[in-house]
């Protein structure tokens, strides 16, 4: 694919490294709980992040990171985000599956310079990858769905960061 070609279809490049921390999380969360091969994995992750990639094309705005931040954070809230389901499907795990082995709550932030998640509606939120980004004040001038919740704490939250071994 040409150069010129790439560019028309959007910052692909600029979003490499938050898509790779989200698939990364998930599919350390399947991995965690041992019922899906290091083969299955691959493929999830690799058809997770193809569609990552092709849903945000046109919703990743690193002059103004939380500029569509809703149309980016992946939700299961006893519902499956299409996203995940639609990857999932291409190592044959249904939607069952799916529930017993990802959170019932979990939300998932994929921003331009940063990712973060949160599992359970009162959990805390926790960074998984941050770059360096431009300052425009403490929120970029913008309150996203994240930085709301995290005002609205009667108490600060403790960041964690989740890792896995295999």
């Amino acid at each position: 694919m040409s150069q010129r070609h790439s560019q028309r279809r959007g910052p692909r490049a600029d979003m490499v490294p938050e898509i790779a921390a989200a698939v990364g999380f998930v599919s350390g969360l399947l991995r965690t709980r041992g019922c899906v091969s290091e083969q299955q994995l691959q493929v999830f992750s690799g058809a997770l992040r193809e569609a990552l990639t092709e849903h945000y094309r046109h919703h990743w705005f690193p002059e103004k990171p939380s500029k569509g931040s809703g149309y980016r954070c992946i939700r299961i809230n006893h519902r499956m985000d299409p996203i995940i389901s639609k990857a999932a499907g291409q190592i044959g795990l249904s939607l069952s599956q799916l529930y017993q082995l990802l959170p019932s709550e979990l939300t998932l932030w994929v921003d331009p310079f940063e990712v973060s998640y949160r599992i359970g509606d009162d959990g805390s939120i926790c960074v998984l990858y941050e770059a360096t980004k431009p300052r425009h004040g403490s929120f970029g001038g913008m309150l996203t769905c994240k930085n709301q919740m995290m005002l609205g704490r009667a108490s600060p939250s403790k960041n964690y960061i989740m890792t896995v071994s295999s």
